[in-house]
């Protein structure tokens, strides 16, 4: 196997790949959905509990506008870097080690301030190793990339499993929880970093180095069907974060749980959903690469997603949301994984290709990180959480139905 593209990977491949996403997503997500909604609770507080909701709202959002500068600046300058090395690989284990840094620094973190700038670092750090992992899929494969993306997809479902899994089930505190996810992504981060191959482009590394305006940097969202994709991409990830980061507050104040009840139901309500993750994706990824369509799975799967968020507003109860759980798993994992297969499809410079799917991820990524929020204001807006996920329902089937602007679906290329 060596990794070009046009050739097929083996084994080897899918798994160092697949262990790269899992740590990647594991050290986003837990503090997300978890470690800071828990560090920086106020039941206490004088001014009653929404001001700790606000303030998680406001860091990961913090976080999320530095992800989305630092993913596509990454990724275009790993497209114009050549060396030894490799062109990903440099800043694959950059992104590794300033994640891990800045999680230790987060562990020790106190009040919104001290833990929003050391979130900022890890959102950067997850921004830049992830820009330099996902650009392995256009550098690398043609006929298995709804695979590929199905291993990104899935992965972020069980690194959720496996961050909360561990805090809850060992009863760590956050600091320890943080410091779990620290050593984590550094050695499986640099481990497949250095394992992974990347062969060097000579000639689209060239094409890349060339001075260019900064609109010429930016053609492809100019691109009409590359542009579709990504505004589709954020507002059904918005839709998502709606239904999915403010949970923990939901089963503690919407469903009246006391904090350690709410962990476990968070817990369990997080395995329905990644079970459900991860088969929609690696079916839906599969059947995309045979049949050569990637829109309809795009669209009906965020379509279900909303679905599943419109429940929790008829019917917020435990067991409603188990349903909503299952359901919004299906959604979402097929939504990822052939979303993301789709813009690769579209991608319109060769010689771009890291920057440009920067701006794929971070399409994801902030979406994920403004979805928290938005859901803060909607909770302080009705003292609740209904508003929250009819938002979320809605505009997760929004999102969905931009995919039908893309002209062009016959980009994807069928398997032989």
């Amino acid at each position: 196997m060596n990794g070009r593209a046009g050739t097929k990977v083996g084994a080897r491949w899918f798994v160092l790949f697949t262990l790269a996403w899992l740590a990647i997503w594991t050290v986003q997500l837990t503090p997300l959905q978890l470690l800071i909604p828990l560090q920086l609770n106020t039941p206490d507080d004088a001014d009653g509990w929404i001001s700790g909701v606000v303030s998680s709202g406001l860091v990961l959002a913090i976080g999320g506008i530095a992800g989305v500068i630092a993913a596509p600046v990454a990724g275009g300058l790993s497209d114009r870097t050549r060396g030894r090395a490799g062109r990903r690989r440099p800043w694959a284990l950059g992104g590794v080690w300033l994640a891990t840094v800045s999680l230790v620094a987060i562990a020790f973190a106190e009040g919104p301030w001290g833990v929003g700038i050391a979130w900022v670092g890890v959102s950067v750090g997850v921004a830049v190793a992830s820009a330099a992992f996902t650009a392995l899929i256009a550098d690398q494969l043609t006929t298995q990339r709804g695979a590929a993306s199905a291993a990104v997809s899935s992965s972020q479902a069980l690194g959720i499993v496996v961050g909360v899994g561990i805090i809850v089930l060992l009863e760590l505190g956050f600091v320890v929880g943080y410091l779990v996810l620290a050593g984590l992504i550094a050695v499986v981060g640099t481990l497949a970093a250095l394992l992974l191959p990347d062969p060097p482009a000579q000639g689209e590394v060239a094409a890349a180095r060339k001075v260019r305006t900064l609109g010429e940097r930016l053609a492809a969202l100019r691109d009409r069907d590359f542009a579709w994709l990504l505004a589709g991409r954020l507002t059904v990830n918005i839709g998502n974060a709606l239904g999915t980061g403010l949970l923990l507050f939901f089963l503690i104040y919407g469903l009246d749980r006391d904090a350690s009840t709410a962990e476990d139901e968070l817990l369990l309500l997080i395995l329905v959903y990644t079970v459900f993750v991860v088969v929609a994706s690696i079916v839906s990824g599969w059947i995309s690469d045979r049949s050569g369509r990637r829109v309809p799975w795009v669209v009906w799967s965020a379509i279900v997603q909303g679905g599943a968020s419109i429940i929790l507003v008829v019917v917020p109860s435990l067991p409603s949301a188990m349903v909503a759980a299952a359901l919004l798993g299906v959604g979402y994992g097929a939504y990822m994984s052939v979303g993301l297969a789709l813009g690769t499809d579209l991608l319109p410079y060769p010689e771009d290709h890291a920057r440009d799917l920067g701006f794929v991820n971070v399409s994801a990524s902030l979406g994920q990180l403004i979805g928290p929020l938005l859901g803060a204001g909607l909770v302080a807006l009705v003292g609740g959480f209904w508003l929250l996920f009819l938002v979320g329902g809605i505009l997760s089937i929004a999102g969905g139905l931009t995919t039908y602007a893309i002209r062009t679906p016959e980009r994807v290329p069928s398997a032989a």
